[in-house]
């Protein structure tokens, strides 16, 4: 899906962009922004390496790290929660993974977890997944910011239809 697209979308549905970035390293939020007029759909963009960053500014809990792993789903959700609850956002993408060249703790480059937040008048809407992306390090920073993005409609469209 184009940037432009995915600005129409937000613009049309009056969302407001907030993201938890480690692995993209702020690359989602610079894809978004290298629209015209992408600005007002945009609130804040946390870039997260270290695990105490993570749990100092998204609220991610040691505990979570320990059983799960810092390139896990269940990190990403919380990351992407973590923002939310900061943030008058209502929506957030969330990202972590190892980007290359090398893998990490056994898990493979290119490895990239990433969480959706939709807050809603009910309740706070979570989904996540796990995708691999093949190429250098750029090419898969690229690919991952790129599918965070275009995930977003298909995603809050599906929350319309429950």
């Amino acid at each position: 899906m184009r940037i432009e697209a995915i600005v129409e979308y937000f613009k049309e549905h009056h969302l407001l962009l907030a993201t938890a970035e480690s692995c993209t390293a702020g690359n989602i939020i610079t894809l978004l922004a290298s629209c015209p007029g992408s600005g007002r759909y945009l609130d804040a963009g946390y870039v997260v390496y270290s695990p105490d960053a993570k749990k100092r500014l998204l609220a991610v809990q040691q505990a979570t790290i320990d059983r799960f792993g810092l390139t896990s789903e269940q990190v990403a959700r919380e990351m992407a929660a973590g923002a939310l609850r900061d943030s008058p956002a209502n929506v957030v993408v969330a990202t972590t993974g190892v980007a290359g060249p090398d893998g990490l703790d056994g898990i493979a480059p290119g490895t990239v977890c990433f969480a959706w937040a939709f807050s809603g008048q009910e309740e706070l809407r979570l989904f996540s997944r796990t995708e691999h992306f093949p190429g250098d390090r750029m090419a898969v920073l690229d690919a991952a910011s790129s599918f965070a993005l275009a995930e977003i409609p298909r995603l809050h469209a599906s929350l319309a239809r429950r």
